[in-house]
């Protein structure tokens, strides 16, 4: 029997980290078997690229560099931890998946819709997201909620104008995929975004 997949997508700042820690106690209680990752990351080579890519002193990489360190770590992960997951039956909860990289080198980069494409295509085969849930928040609310920029992340430094391109490259992904991606409003309290997201998961048939 094959799992399902579920990624979830969002600039800096918005509560990915809450809502998938709430998501994750939810689950437990329904008794689901999940595995929860993140990206990039979610196993041992990954997590090392990871490093790279998040380093603040690496402030001279490229646009494609950045794609491709971002595409070698979901190859790895879908192989090694995603393929296995879903064919075993489990639900793959991700943080984050290819629409940040549609988003963040795609949009916000300049590379343009055709090479991520092309870049998501090799490291994912035919593995894609059965639901991906858009935590849906401007940048300017998302980084007055969080108290600003983390000075230990290089992505999360690149200023104002770089995260409303981020922005709006998941809003072009919402009208390029609206089966697969559902947009979330998360200017309300945790609380209440978790109760949406719940029923969306519960309306797609996941629980």
């Amino acid at each position: 029997m094959k799992g399902k997949f579920i990624t979830f997508e969002g600039g800096e700042g918005v509560g990915k980290t809450t809502q998938l820690a709430m998501i994750r106690g939810f689950l437990e209680s329904q008794g689901v078997d999940a595995v929860f990752l993140r990206e990039p990351g979610g196993n041992p080579i990954s997590e090392k690229i990871r490093d790279i890519i998040l380093d603040i002193d690496n402030v001279c990489m490229t646009g494609m560099c950045e794609a491709m360190l971002y595409s070698a770590s979901r190859a790895q992960l879908v192989e090694a931890v995603i393929k296995p997951a879903l064919q075993s039956g489990k639900l793959v909860v991700c943080d984050r998946f290819i629409d940040s990289t549609f988003a963040y080198q795609g949009v916000a980069r300049g590379l343009g819709a055709d090479k991520i494409d092309m870049l998501n295509k090799m490291a994912c085969s035919d593995i894609m997201p059965d639901l991906t849930v858009f935590l849906d928040l401007s940048p300017r609310l998302a980084f007055a909620r969080k108290g600003g920029a983390d000075t230990s992340d290089r992505l999360e430094q690149e200023g104002d104008n770089f995260h409303q391109k981020v922005y709006d490259g998941y809003l072009q992904a919402c009208e390029l995929y609206p089966d697969r991606i559902a947009r979330v409003d998360c200017s309300g309290d945790a609380v209440t975004t978790h109760s949406k997201i719940v029923e969306l998961l519960r309306q797609r048939g996941i629980v």
